[in-house]
């Protein structure tokens, strides 16, 4: 990825989750010099930030149907459901 693109508009996101998944397992092997460690964790830092980034476009482009009082299905933007 160059370094003046935006991770979120280059990278695919399930090809990114995938490989920040790969890169949790090598860490959490522990197994790594320090060097690849850090190298590793900065990649897996611009991949959370990019799949971040995707699922917060992905939001703002969903959308609901909802039935109103006459039985009409309208559309409206998604809520978050707050618990």
């Amino acid at each position: 990825m160059a370094k003046n693109e935006k991770p979120s508009e280059t990278v695919d996101f399930e090809k990114a989750l995938a490989e920040l998944e790969g890169i949790v397992k090598q860490l959490e092997a522990g197994n790594l010099a320090l060097e690849k460690s850090l190298a590793l964790f900065g990649r897996g830092v611009q991949l959370a930030r990019a799949c971040k980034e995707k699922l917060a476009e992905a939001e703002l482009k969903v959308s609901q149907l909802v039935k109103d009082k006459q039985g009409l299905f309208s559309e409206e933007a998604f809520k978050e459901d707050k618990d």
